[in-house]
């Protein structure tokens, strides 16, 4: 399974990891669904404008009636679907605090989006993987959860979440030739990040201290992880999650 005329839906697509991600692929030759809660038009329409194909659909992920729509219009407008890129999450917004200032709200939305959002997205998916006789879901989560990092446990918990899912889809999903996979980053300076300063003064710091390859990280040292997992390449590959931290962790 190649990347040529590959259908790929990107979740939190608009911008970011999932844009850099989007863009990639579809200079591997795949065709793209931009899936965001805002800016998936803009994007798809960027993407045209260099000659590749791609569709928007504007919907939230934790949300099952939107996320069942954006696979029926995938599969509708290019009669398939073969990758789901699994980006969309909450994270760059977030505030950090002490876990016992952590309320069940505050966990409601992580979980919501970062775990119930991807369960819903493969779900969607599946049926057409299935018509195919396969395909790829490349799941990203973080570097958190092996770090167990501080002031953030919903986050943290939730990203521990999507490895597990990982693992299990992996297990559950190989006789129908679906391969699942995750990438987890570090502290990336996406769009979400730069638009956080204080985010960024709490967290950059420490995150190049702790690297062995002491820069900053952005989008595009994501994309070259993502596209292997979805390309010919991982084709023996499942239940894998695959740190790309510069180095911060070794798993």
């Amino acid at each position: 399974m190649g990347l040529d005329n590959a259908v790929a839906i990107v979740t939190g697509g608009a911008q970011g990891i999932g844009h850099a991600a989007a863009v990639r692929l579809a200079q591997r030759g795949a065709r793209l669904v931009i899936a965001d809660r805002s800016g998936a038009a803009a994007a798809a329409q960027a993407l045209r404008e260099q000659g590749f194909e791609a569709v928007a659909v504007e919907m939230d992920v934790a949300v099952p009636a939107q996320v069942e729509a954006m696979a029926g219009q995938a599969e509708a407008h290019f009669g398939r679907i073969d990758v789901l890129v699994n980006n969309a999450g909450i994270y760059s917004s977030l505030r950090p605090q002490p876990f016992e200032q952590l309320t069940m709200e505050d966990w409601r939305q992580v979980l919501d989006v970062n775990v119930i959002g991807t369960f819903l997205a493969c779900k969607a998916v599946l049926p057409a993987f299935k018509r195919a006789g396969g395909g790829r879901i490349v799941n990203i989560s973080s570097g958190v959860a092996f770090k167990g990092n501080p002031w953030m446990a919903h986050y943290v918990a939730s990203k521990g979440a999507v490895i597990s899912l990982t693992r299990a889809l992996a297990t559950e999903l190989g006789t129908h030739g679906v391969l699942v996979n995750s990438v987890a980053p570090g502290f990336t300076l996406s769009d979400g990040a730069l638009a956080n300063p204080a985010l960024v003064e709490g967290v950059k710091g420490p995150s190049l201290r702790g690297r062995v390859l002491a820069r900053d990280m952005m989008p595009a040292d994501l994309v070259g992880a993502i596209e292997f997992f979805a390309g010919a390449q991982s084709a023996f590959i499942t239940g894998q999650t695959l740190v790309v931290d510069g180095g911060a962790y070794f798993h």
